[in-house]
């Protein structure tokens, strides 16, 4: 199984009339992922996240950067190159029903993986191993082949998806916000099911834009912010000992996940280790965030093992200066 990495990936929008105005909507984004962990990139509406998803899947491309798979650039892949990048990376989207035309059987994305893949299977072999990927997920093979999308629940059809990937043997799997359309007793069930995947060795990229599911499934958090990383690291280090502003905001919008005072401790660490600076410039007093990263000039700080931070208000005008209110 091979090693999933961004390096340094920028997405540049041309927006306003004849585009003649820029969007930036990844800035300088670094993530690596293992095949039997879960990330979780974590953020509201407009962080990027989902952008970083569909670059990863190569349905909309990188401006600058690169994309490694096992040590291959896959951002410059064309055509029939891109294959087998895709027999190892899939992903699965936020509305089931979207992803399956009304007019076919939902069972149809199988076959449309044995034209692509497996065209040399019988077919009894075939059906083996749809019925094999179907239970699984735990799903019955009796109760979903056959059927049109609108005789099957949206948990039934997300499971088919995650199916449909298992068949392909994917090493990782983008989830983009695959349980907000879901009740919430089916959310825990795909959760759980992740969680069986991922010790099986998938590694998952979970997109989401709620704390407490990221919190209860990854293995590292990412927290992103108008298109940039603000925060890494293990799930509990940045949830226990978060030391980005925006961070401790997103925390503190979910109160039930943490006890208010320790919170509070961070908060008070983040203001007050260093009058007149953020924790990212007391480690690097001299760095500039928003420049090119070099050794002497890091995008990120690192406060213990794996969990790094960025300047507390790199993005707003003026610079950095602390207890600059955080943008909601």
């Amino acid at each position: 199984m091979g090693k999933l990495e961004l390096q340094n990936v920028n997405k540049v929008y041309r927006v306003g009339t004849f585009g003649g105005d820029t969007l930036h909507a990844v800035k300088d984004v670094s993530i690596t992922a293992e095949p039997g962990r879960i990330i979780s990139l974590i953020g509201e509406s407009g962080s990027g996240k989902s952008t970083i998803g569909k670059m990863i899947l190569r349905l909309t491309s990188i401006t600058s950067g690169h994309i490694l798979y096992d040590g291959t650039d896959v951002a410059s892949l064309k055509g029939s190159e891109l294959k087998p990048y895709q027999a190892k990376v899939q992903g699965v989207f936020q509305d089931p029903f979207s992803s399956y035309n009304p007019i076919f059987k939902a069972d149809r994305i199988f076959h449309m993986v044995k034209d692509s893949f497996y065209g040399h299977l019988a077919g009894s072999e075939w059906e083996g191993r749809v019925e094999a990927a179907l239970q699984g997920v735990a799903l019955d093979p009796d109760a979903c082949l056959n059927k049109y999308p609108h005789q099957l629940s949206g948990g039934q059809l997300q499971r088919m998806l995650v199916a449909r990937a298992l068949l392909i043997e994917v090493d990782f799997l983008v989830a983009d916000e695959i349980i907000s359309m879901l009740d919430a007793s089916t959310r825990v069930d795909v959760l759980n099911l992740l969680g069986d995947l991922k010790a099986g060795g998938l590694g998952v990229l979970f997109v989401t834009h709620d704390l407490s599911l990221g919190n209860y499934i990854s293995d590292n958090a990412v927290i992103l912010r108008k298109g940039r990383i603000v925060e890494q690291g293990p799930t509990q280090a940045v949830f226990d000992r978060p030391a980005h502003p925006y961070t401790q905001m997103l925390l503190e919008s979910v109160p039930a996940l943490h006890d208010a005072r320790d919170l509070d401790h961070w908060r008070d660490v983040a203001a007050g280790r260093a009058k007149g600076t953020c924790i990212y410039h007391e480690i690097h007093p001299e760095a500039n965030a928003v420049a090119p990263a070099t050794d002497h000039n890091p995008i990120m700080a690192e406060l213990e093992p794996g969990h790094f931070v960025t300047c507390a208000t790199v993005d707003e005008p003026g610079g950095c200066v602390q207890n600059q209110p955080v943008e909601r």
